[in-house]
Formats: C-alpha cells, sequence, structure tokens
C-alpha cells in the first residue's frame, strides 16, 4: 500500500508558497519545512496495557530567511489564512533583528548565500498494511498473544513485554528554488523477557524495525522463543575477567562501533568547533583495509531513509571510510557553508522547534569476504559479543565505551556456551578498527533505537554492519 501525503501539508502548500514568494521580496534565501508526524505506541506487559501517543508526533512549520550574512529562523504551528500578510509582517519584525559582532561579547559568524537549483520531486512510501487498516484492539490482541506465548515457555519469567510503536512521517520542503514532499511510515517493536531465579535478575531482548507498517508484529513471532531461552541463559552468566581479547562483533554490535567511532566522530559541526580529532586525519589511514564504512539516507532502507532532510537537501550515501581511510565526514548545511563544502544531506531536527544539526542516518559497515565459523575458528580465547545496549563516543580524544549485553566465550577456536554479562567494551578508535582483521558476508541494519546529540537533540537513526573480528579491552 502507498503512503498517503499527510492532507494537512497538502492544505497549507499554497500558502507556504505565497510566504516564501512574499518574503523573497525582502530576503535573498526563503526557505519553509512543514512537518506532520503521527504515531502511536503500545506496550503489554504484567500488570497493564498501554497505548498512548508516539513521542515522534508532532506538526508545525520551520521558516528559514538569509540576512546581513546570517540566517534566521522562525518556527509555528498554524498559519493563519485570513490574515496572511499580519503573519508575514510579524515574522518580518521577528527575523530582522540580527546580532551585532561583539554585542555583550558574542562572537557571530558570517555565512555565504545558500544557492539551490531548481528541483521538485517527491517520495511516498510502501507498505504492506497501513497503520489504520488495522484497529488498536487487533493491534493489542496479537501483542497479547506473543505476551502469553512468551510466559508458556519459562517458569522463570517474571514479565514479558512486548513494544510496538508505528509512526508516519509528511513532510514538505519549499523555497524559491525547490518544491519537495515526502510522506512514509516506520515501525518499531520489541520483546523483552524478564527472568528471576533465586533473587538473580536477568533480561534479553529482541529487536524489529523498518520502513513498515502492522506487519511488523508478523515478524516479531519469528525470534520469541530464541528470545527467552537467551534470557533463561542469562541466569548463568558470570562477570568477564578485565583484560584484552580478540572479539567477534555480532552486527549489533559493530553498528553501535560505527556509530560510535565515525558516526559522532565525523559530524562537521564538530569540525567548527574544534571538538573534533577526525578533522585531522581527512585522507589518512585510521582503520584495517578490511574497514570500509557508510552513512546516509540514500545509503540503505531503514527507519532514517528519506529523500531530503530536514534543509532540504536531497539524501545521499556518503562513503565515510574506504579500506581504513578517512574519506569524508556528514554535514549538516550551514556547516557545509562554514566549511565550504557540500552538504550530504544531514540535517536532522528533533522537532520544528529546534535547530537542524549534522546528524547520522543509515551508519554501517560494508561486508567482508569472511564466514562465521571461520571467525570464530580463529580465535584462540576470546568472545563473540552480542546485543547492544548502550554507547559513549569522545570526538575529541577517539576513545569510545560500549555497553554490551552479552559475550559467549570461545577456547581453542570453539564456542563454549559459557556467557559473561554485562559487557563494557573500551578502546581508542583507530586502534579498534585498526585490529579489524575478518569481516563477514552480509551486513544487518537495525534502527530500533534514537540518538542523541550529547545528552539532547534525539533523532531516528540506524545502524549495523557484518559480523567483524577486533581485538579490544572488556571489563
Amino acid at each position: 500500500m502507498k503512503v498517503a501525503m499527510s492532507p494537512f501539508l497538502t492544505s497549507q502548500a499554497e500558502n507556504l508558497r505565497r510566504l516564501v514568494t512574499e518574503l523573497s521580496r525582502e530576503f535573498p534565501y526563503v526557505s519553509v519545512l512543514g512537518i506532520d508526524s503521527l504515531g502511536k505506541q503500545y506496550l503489554v506487559q504484567k500488570v497493564s496495557i498501554y497505548i498512548g501517543e508516539s513521542r515522534w508526533t508532532e506538526r508545525g512549520f520551520v521558516l528559514r530567511v538569509y540576512h546581513d550574512s546570517l540566517y534566521s529562523e522562525f518556527s509555528f504551528n498554524e498559519i493563519p489564512a485570513q490574515n496572511l500578510e499580519d503573519f508575514i509582517q510579524e515574522i518580518r519584525s521577528r527575523v530582522q533583528v540580527p546580532l551585532k559582532p561583539g554585542l555583550q561579547g558574542i562572537k557571530v559568524a558570517s555565512y555565504p548565500l545558500i544557492e539551490e537549483e531548481p528541483v521538485e520531486k517527491s517520495f511516498y512510501g510502501e507498505v504492506q498494511k497501513l497503520p489504520q487498516q488495522v484497529s488498536a484492539e487487533e493491534k493489542v490482541t496479537r501483542m497479547t498473544a506473543l505476551h502469553q506465548k512468551g510466559f508458556a515457555l519459562s517458569k522463570w519469567l517474571v514479565d514479558f513485554r512486548v513494544r510496538y510503536e508505528e509512526v508516519q512521517v509528511s513532510k514538505i520542503f519549499i523555497s524559491t528554488a525547490k518544491h519537495l514532499e515526502q510522506s512514509y511510515i516506520w515501525s518499531q517493536g520489541y520483546l523483552i523477557p524478564i527472568v528471576r531465579r533465586e533473587g538473580n535478575t536477568r533480561y534479553c531482548y529482541g529487536s524489529f524495525s523498518g520502513l513498515k507498517g502492522p506487519e511488523l508484529l508478523d515478524e516479531m513471532d519469528s525470534t520469541l522463543a530464541k528470545t527467552v531461552t537467551q534470557a533463561e541463559k542469562l541466569l548463568d552468566a558470570k562477570a568477564v575477567t578485565p583484560g584484552e581479547y580478540d572479539v567477534i562483533c555480532s552486527p549489533e554490535v559493530s553498528g553501535l562501533i560505527a556509530h560510535e567511532a565515525f558516526g559522532h566522530g565525523v559530524e562537521l559541526d564538530m569540525f567548527i568547533k574544534n571538538r573534533a580529532k577526525a578533522q585531522d586525519y581527512l585522507g589518512k589511514p585510521v582503520g584495517s583495509r578490511f574497514v570500509t564504512m557508510h552513512d546516509g539516507a540514500a545509503a540503505a532502507h531503514q527507519v532514517s531513509s528519506y529523500l531530503f532532510d530536514d534543509e532540504g537537501v536531497l539524501a545521499r550515501d556518503t562513503v565515510v571510510l574506504d579500506q581504513g581511510i578517512l574519506k569524508a565526514g556528514i554535514s549538516d548545511q550551514l556547516s557545509a557553508l562554514r566549511l565550504g563544502t557540500e552538504s550530504t544531506g544531514n540535517g536532522k531536527r528533533e522537532s520544528f522547534e529546534r535547530k537542524a544539526y549534522a546528524r547520522m542516518t543509515n551508519t554501517f559497515f560494508s561486508p567482508g569476504q569472511d564466514t562465521l565459523p571461520e571467525m570464530v575458528a580463529s580465535i584462540q580465547h576470546g568472545y563473540l559479543l552480542e546485543g547492544m545496549m548502550s554507547g559513549m563516543e569522545d570526538p575529541k580524544n577517539w576513545g569510545i565505551q560500549c555497553m554490551i549485553l552479552q559475550g559467549e566465550e570461545i577456547r581453542d577456536g570453539k564456542l563454549t556456551g559459557n556467557l559473561v554479562s554485562p559487557v563494557i567494551m573500551t578502546g581508542y578508535v583507530p586502534d579498534v578498527l585498526s585490529a579489524v582483521t575478518m569481516v563477514s558476508e552480509k551486513t544487518e541494519l537495525f534502527g530500533s533505537g534514537a540518538c542523541g546529540k550529547g545528552h539532547k537533540e534525539f533523532v531516528k537513526v540506524s545502524d549495523g554492519g557484518p559480523y567483524i573480528k577486533t581485538r579490544v579491552r572488556l571489563g
């Protein structure tokens, strides 16, 4: 089923064009982004059932104009069609208050004018089922069935949580040269078994995501039994002995490394602020020849795939690392203007009320030619790391810390079944990537999480990769 454009944005398109036309008489650059995102989240657990609005729901507009070598933005959530001239005058009065260089000690950067080529494009996603075609009652019934099936599989379960969320994203971008529209649906789900034995409580999870509708619920049954069994096994997990080990990172964990290492580390707004070490290593080796990494909304088909970003820049596939060589960063439009580079289509906003930053989209390592059995056989003593929990990065000094759910011991080239959990993986980014010696044949992406810029400004992203063999510190 093809996803339809938001009727609200369609009804406002003419007013938006009038707004841009009138303001263009005074300002050399004018653009407006309209957003209408609507979603629901569902939770079935032992003590309750919850249905609520998705955190990604929003409706509003953000206008950008160029004046006095600066860009000003003005956000609003409705256009008074009957008094459009008065509204335009209000915008003029708001944005024509530029910061003066040196005002209260503030240093103000100057920007060149955005030059745009005329373009008119649209993208409407496709899903097997539209969210409105499946009632909330039916979704909860299917989730309850998964919940009950999980409880039937283990006597150690104290709860089995089933989460599901669906969001339709519609956006329109209009400037003097561009008219862009997009509307697509993404969904995500979790199975979270919580087990307890003799006071020892553990949990595991299975995640699901994609540019899909309620059909995602059909996928969630496929790994239910495996997820519950894995939670039971974690009841016997031990603490890892701190040290340096050869490890195999699952696609989920290799995606976490990609995200933390050269995702945040190559966001070009960090270059401008002199907060990223990567700016001194462009064109230089930072990993082994087995390491190639991409980012881009056009690089994959996952929850962060789109036609254009929140600044009206068309999506791209950016090769960040090419056989270990750092090739490029990812940028929002204003950072690209400051640096004299071309924007990569990575300008993303948490909402129409927030600033656009250089942000990741789909970030992943490219596949290689090895198989997982070959990789396991090559390790004398180490671990197969699985289950991404969280991560942190230091773009200025290239340190990363990754929280991982579990590691399965490898001895003499064989998996022993002995688990350690949780696992903290740390390292210096070039050391971790330079130690990569084997890469599996298939890349898998995961999009059931979100990414913050530091501690805020959350946006939807995906990351992933193949299995990779490297050497890291575990604790």
